[in-house]
């Protein structure tokens, strides 16, 4: 039968393959496990053949790539929820990149990524994001296209020329 075991209390506890939808939700505090339950239902499925899309921001579950190595508290573990025949394999992994460079190239465009992720992704401090921010603003109200970085690059030249513009205009 197609099943994923989540965990064991009294009895083991399993997903139904056929039960499992496209969207899901995991909460609780820190240290509740919610990363450990992301990981265990990501193997399931992948073991089922059934493709896992996750996003990654903090690099978490990045781990799923390479098979794990044993230990004696793991062993334990794997024997006190009822899998005797407990081994580490790796699982099937694609590292999508935004630079193309590390993994498979994200095609995106700029307004697509946002000015918050961008900042992010640049390492801009609270300055230059807040720019970033008004250069993004500026562009969904007039309606322009960032397409690319060259995209970009432009507006922010433009918005600069309107600026210094601007204070001489209002300057004493």
């Amino acid at each position: 039968m197609n099943q994923i075991l989540i965990g064991k209390g009294e009895q083991p506890v399993h997903l139904l393959a056929k039960y499992g939808n496209r969207h899901g939700l995991i909460a609780g505090a820190t240290g509740t496990g919610k990363t450990i339950s992301l990981l265990v239902l990501a193997e399931g499925f992948s073991r089922l053949g059934v493709p896992v899309f996750m996003a990654d921001v903090k690099g978490d579950v990045a781990g799923l790539a390479l098979a794990g190595s044993t230990s004696e508290k793991i062993q334990q573990r794997a024997g006190q929820i009822g899998i005797g025949d407990y081994t580490h394999e790796a699982s099937p992994v694609l590292f999508w990149d935004l630079y193309g460079k590390a993994g498979h190239p994200v095609r995106t465009t700029i307004s697509e990524i946002g000015p918050t992720l961008l900042s992010r992704i640049l390492e801009l401090n609270d300055t230059q994001a807040g720019v970033l921010e008004i250069a993004f603003k500026l562009a969904d109200d007039q309606a322009l296209l960032l397409l690319d970085l060259d995209d970009l690059r432009a507006l922010l030249g433009s918005s600069l020329i309107i600026a210094r513009r601007y204070q001489r205009s209002t300057a004493w």
